[in-house]
């Protein structure tokens, strides 16, 4: 037997000063995923309020320029990388509070008794060792992808083909609609082009990063296994 499996204790610890410390860190890690978790609300609302504004202006007279949807739409993508990079954050929080739930909270609630495992609790233990991003940068744009901005994004093409259609007159033929969206010196047909193929990449970043949360098997698996020990 090793040396630190030696000092492994037979039994969980459990004392009242081992419990109030638990109480505490529990209070704290559901304090700031509270607080991280308002701050990814925070710029899905700025990109919400910047899309509403860009589709007032553009949509206000039938001959206002579409380019207002096209600079919220790169807006919305800086807000989508800014979101997910706090997602990230929180997920480490998250991460510790739901630890601390299926660990403690559980065996109390199902008339365990608290109790420390020593033989699974190492999860926690060692992420405030080495502290580390749950998911990868992928991963947490695909999910807010997913929750929120692929909507939004949606939401902005379809408004732009309306606007390069409808105004100031309905097109009579879809070159006539091409013109109407070029922006600068990009011509319409390369706009729309690379419109698609942007909404196409989040489409699929989505799909990804949902089917790898479906298949993600992480530490926290192991509390979920009620057939297990300590639980």
């Amino acid at each position: 037997m090793s040396d630190e499996a030696s000092l492994q204790p037979d039994h969980p610890n459990a004392g009242s000063k081992e419990i109030g410390a638990l109480a505490h860190l529990y209070r704290a890690e559901v304090y700031r995923s509270t607080i991280w978790r308002q701050r990814l609300d925070m710029t899905t609302n700025w990109a919400v309020v910047s899309t509403g504004i860009a589709l007032s202006v553009s949509f206000a007279t039938a001959t206002a320029s579409p380019l207002p949807i096209v600079l919220v739409g790169m807006l919305s993508v800086m807000f989508l990388f800014l979101e997910a990079r706090r997602y990230r954050y929180f997920m480490v929080w998250k991460f510790r509070a739901r630890l601390l739930e299926l660990a403690v909270m559980v065996p109390i609630l199902r008339g365990q008794g608290a109790s420390i495992p020593q033989d699974r609790g190492t999860a926690l233990s060692d992420d405030y060792v080495r502290p580390r991003h749950r998911i990868s940068s992928f991963r947490a744009l695909g999910q807010r992808l997913r929750r929120n901005y692929l909507w939004i994004f949606a939401i902005q093409y379809a408004a732009y083909l309306a606007k390069i259609w409808i105004h100031p007159i309905e097109a009579a033929s879809i070159g006539q609609a091409l013109e109407r969206a070029h922006i600068g010196a990009i011509p319409g047909w390369l706009a729309i082009i690379l419109g698609t193929c942007l909404l196409v990449a989040f489409i699929t970043l989505t799909v990804w990063a949902w089917a790898a949360e479906r298949a993600d098997k992480t530490k926290m698996a192991d509390y979920l296994d009620t057939e297990g020990p300590g639980i």
